[in-house]
């Protein structure tokens, strides 16, 4: 029997470059490349929008994880102004829609007309609303009904409508960006807490600073205004949404979103001030979508995996509107945001 030599056996031995190993350097290189193009958005959306740096990225990391936004705040702080300019960033197809008591679920979805042909046959025709686009904006979404709520909701959810037996197929990618007024309460519909779930995220808009609204109004009362421009196309979107899926995640940031949310059920949370004043905590849905922000940040922010820090900042966003305090929270000044903050203090 002829033994082997040594060169050849040494050489069976070492690893050669695998698919893993090719794979992982193809998936560093995507994801800087995406993080470039994303600088870019971010630059595009800065020429138009003044001050708004969080609600930017917040909303940004919102379409990136696939999931639609929930944009809380006063008049006048161009949420209007935020969705048009993604839409030509992003190269989406954006729609708006007014919504007041007297709206009916057919003015968003459409609904079937009966039409009669030259030759005397009657058939129905079915006309798309304004849902059938890219990128809705749902504008004081709280004033509909409830019924008119949950068509669009439905729509949120299964990406497609049904009028008259039919389905209906919407655009991909779809994308909800609703607002709501938190102070003019009157006449409004709150949407419900399992229609709430389906928002990845409520963005909180605040007023901008000294400096940023400044510039905003030299730039804005002049005979030239900046107009953004297209950086990302539609079908670039859902390339980088597939791609925000593959940032590998590592088991500390698993465990700290597990332990973060499972902390803020009544039920099962340790912390006393939990059981004691919050009345509902946040489900699997919210792991879910912390999981896929984190991610979407950290190719944001140019980097190959998340961190904890990406835990802490995106846990307001992803919880604030899943939780709810009770009765006593609220007579002791309890309220949501103070209870998120305690959760996320062990993971500063």
């Amino acid at each position: 029997m002829s033994i082997p030599d040594q060169t050849e056996t040494a050489s069976a031995a070492a690893p050669s470059p695998g698919p893993a190993m090719a794979t992982g350097a193809d998936l560093a290189a995507e994801i800087e490349r995406l993080g470039e193009r994303l600088k870019a958005v971010g630059e595009s959306i800065g020429r138009v929008i003044f001050g708004q740096t969080e609600v930017i990225d917040e909303t940004l990391i919102t379409l990136l994880a696939g999931g639609h936004a929930l944009l809380v705040g006063v008049p006048g702080l161009a949420k209007t102004r935020l969705v048009e300019t993604l839409g030509t960033v992003l190269g989406l197809s954006e729609k708006r829609v007014q919504f007041t008591p007297d709206l009916m679920p057919a003015d968003i979805i459409g609904s079937e007309v009966l039409e009669e042909s030259d030759s005397g046959r009657r058939s129905f025709r079915f006309i798309s609303g304004p849902v059938f686009c890219q990128l809705l904006m749902a504008d004081e979404i709280n004033r509909a009904s409830p019924r008119t709520q949950s068509a669009l909701l439905q729509a949120m959810q299964e990406k497609q409508v049904s009028v008259a037996g039919q389905r209906h197929n919407l655009p991909l990618p779809f994308h909800v960006l609703a607002t709501q007024n938190p102070l003019e309460q009157e006449g409004t519909y709150p949407l419900p807490e399992a229609q709430l779930d389906r928002f990845l995220m409520q963005v909180d808009v605040g007023y901008p600073d000294l400096a940023a609204e400044r510039e905003m109004l030299i730039v804005t009362t002049g005979i030239e205004e900046q107009s953004p421009s297209e950086v990302m196309s539609a079908e670039d979107l859902m390339a980088a949404q597939r791609l925000v899926r593959r940032v590998p995640v590592g088991d500390s940031v698993v465990e700290a979103i597990l332990a973060l949310v499972r902390a803020g059920r009544p039920d099962q949370s340790e912390l006393d001030e939990v059981r004691r004043h919050v009345a509902w905590g946040p489900g699997p849905r919210a792991s879910q979508a912390l999981m896929l922000a984190v991610r979407a940040r950290a190719i944001l922010d140019g980097r190959l995996a998340p961190s904890l820090d990406d835990v802490v900042a995106l846990a307001p966003p992803t919880l604030r509107h899943r939780m709810a305090v009770n009765f006593a929270a609220r007579a002791e000044g309890v309220s949501v945001s103070s209870v998120i903050e305690r959760l996320i203090d062990p993971f500063r």
